[in-house]
């Protein structure tokens, strides 16, 4: 089963929005004081003090089973460094307010997302959509949708295509992309994303892009998110240049 939220928001440039959030209650709850408590709070404080330069993306995992600790943080493409550990410390506070006592959750914000676990998370061979969500801006696209989505996708898989890029120690990777197109007198921004132990990248794409575009009704900004993989397209720049 998918979780799948459709959300509607207006039109906004450059934010750091909460967007969604959903404790993993399978992975049960911690008691104050307790091992996982403090390994916890370990991790936290351990991820709060990575640089994010180059990549945005962090995983460490504290303690050994059944207190091990898996935190999985990933910025998005134009907010790495002190803008990504500004997000991280922001949802790390929204971690304890949305997910109180919760071994395992995950939160999302517009610049990025951290997804906390009870296991030793291993690296993703295949995309996950358990959690998956969208969403959108209210207002349909004025003209032809069907030759407005053509070129959104287009521009995608434009996008898709320069996603894989290696940092410059030449020992990680950076998998984003963002671009712009003309369209008429507007323009259309766009950018995607994955995690950055993603092996199934491309396909995790192709899917949430097909997805924005299911349906005829095509929007002026949507965006699918998940932890494997983002994509946003708007008639308006939402990223740093």
């Amino acid at each position: 089963m998918q979780f799948l939220i459709i959300h509607s928001v207006s039109s906004l440039n450059i934010t750091n929005e909460y967007l969604n959030h959903k404790c993993l209650h399978n992975q049960g709850k911690y008691n104050s004081g307790s091992q996982y408590e403090e390994n916890l709070i370990d991790v936290f404080h351990y991820v709060s003090n990575d640089t994010y330069d180059e990549t945005g993306f962090s995983r460490t995992t504290i303690g050994s089973t059944p207190d091990s600790v898996t935190v999985t943080l990933q910025c998005r493409g134009d907010s790495y460094g002190s803008n990504c550990r500004t997000c991280v410390a922001i949802a790390i506070k929204t971690f304890f307010k949305r997910c109180p006592k919760n071994k395992g959750g995950i939160i999302w914000y517009d610049q990025c997302f951290l997804y906390v676990s009870m296991f030793r998370e291993k690296i993703p061979i295949k995309t996950n959509y358990e959690n998956i969500f969208s969403m959108n801006n209210p207002n349909n696209v004025r003209g032809d949708g069907k030759l407005f989505a053509k070129r959104a996708t287009n521009l995608f898989n434009e996008l898709t295509l320069k996603v894989r890029k290696t940092t410059s120690d030449g020992l990680g990777l950076i998998l984003y992309a963002a671009g712009e197109n003309k369209l008429g007198k507007s323009k259309l921004y766009a950018m995607v994303q994955c995690m950055g132990l993603t092996l199934d990248c491309k396909s995790c794409l192709v899917w949430s892009i097909n997805k924005l575009f299911k349906n005829g009704d095509i929007k002026q900004g949507a965006r699918v998110l998940g932890t494997n993989c983002d994509v946003r397209y708007e008639l308006y720049p939402f990223l740093r240049s």
